[in-house]
């Protein structure tokens, strides 16, 4: 608003268009949100609540954020990650201000991070960077890792082949938010993780669908495929040796898993009992389970 922009919008694979339809209305700017039609409903839900121009876009992110970069170009509107993009990239870095803060005012030795455009990783190193400067914690960087969906990894290829620019690929994987085949920050990302000393790793569909149900089962969070991805990624770097077990990792977790439910998780969970309402019913259902607890006779 201050900038002049009587329009606010975004090209978004889900979770920003949410923010950043919600703060729109509270500013009671007009909003336009371009997503890629085939978006999970939870997150077009997530959107279409706070009421902007909610556009669906035939195709992939890629294809959004090409569209919108033109639209932001012609008509002059504000896209938080396009031409206000240096603003919306530098609020990722609080994510290394929580990390420090949490874990004492200290470091940990490794930080896993998803990549979707590129946007998080390198900033979280930036929040890590600014912190030591003004002395607010010492000692070493962490090893900064990126973890990508097998079916959209632009990055960890670039990696893994020593190349300074990720080549661009066409995305084919269930983690949505994450699916950005050609990164805009995806350079920075390859350097910082380079600088830091870490590495990147692609987890399949089904450890990304593994991993959320791990998360949900041992620590009450439930995330959507992008957080499956990195916890999957984490698993991995831990059982080849990259990340010793007795050294301490922090793994973010982004995206919350009702968004995505019904299109992944959902089939893979146990569906409900039922029975009818008396207390024999219920004692009839625990004595056809094989871990039925022992019934007092009556």
């Amino acid at each position: 608003m201050e900038l002049g922009f009587s329009v606010f919008g975004c090209a978004s694979t889900g979770n920003l268009a949410n923010s950043v339809s919600a703060h729109a209305a509270r500013l009671g700017l007009e909003c336009y949100v371009f997503i890629p039609h085939d978006l999970e409903l939870g997150k077009v839900l997530g959107s279409a609540i706070f009421r902007p121009h909610l556009i669906g876009v035939r195709g992939n992110y890629d294809d959004v954020n090409r569209l919108c970069t033109q639209i932001a170009d012609r008509l002059g509107w504000g896209f938080a990650n396009i031409n206000l993009r240096s603003y919306y990239a530098e609020g990722a870095k609080t994510i290394g201000f929580e990390v420090v803060e949490q874990l004492g005012w200290r470091f940990p030795k490794h930080v896993v991070s998803p990549v979707a455009g590129g946007t998080l990783l390198p900033r979280i190193f930036r929040g890590f960077r600014e912190l030591r400067e003004i002395g607010l914690v010492d000692g070493e960087f962490p090893k900064i890792h990126a973890a990508q969906a097998a079916g959209c990894a632009p990055v960890v290829r670039a990696l893994q082949q020593d190349l300074e620019f990720p080549e661009p690929v066409k995305p084919s994987t269930i983690a949505t938010s994450i699916a950005i085949g050609n990164p805009a920050d995806g350079f920075q990302v390859v350097r910082t993780v380079k600088s830091t000393g870490g590495t990147g790793v692609a987890s399949s569909d089904d450890e990304i669908l593994q991993a959320m149900e791990l998360l949900a089962e041992t620590e009450g969070v439930f995330t959507e495929p992008a957080g499956g991805a990195t916890l999957a990624g984490a698993i991995q770097l831990v059982r080849s040796g990259v990340i010793p077990s007795n050294e301490s990792v922090v793994v973010c977790i982004t995206g919350n898993g009702y968004k995505t439910a019904a299109e992944t998780i959902g089939s893979r969970v146990a569906p409900r009992i039922e029975i009818g309402r008396s207390l024999e019913d219920f004692e009839a259902y625990l004595r056809s389970t094989d871990q039925a607890p022992a019934l007092p006779q009556v």
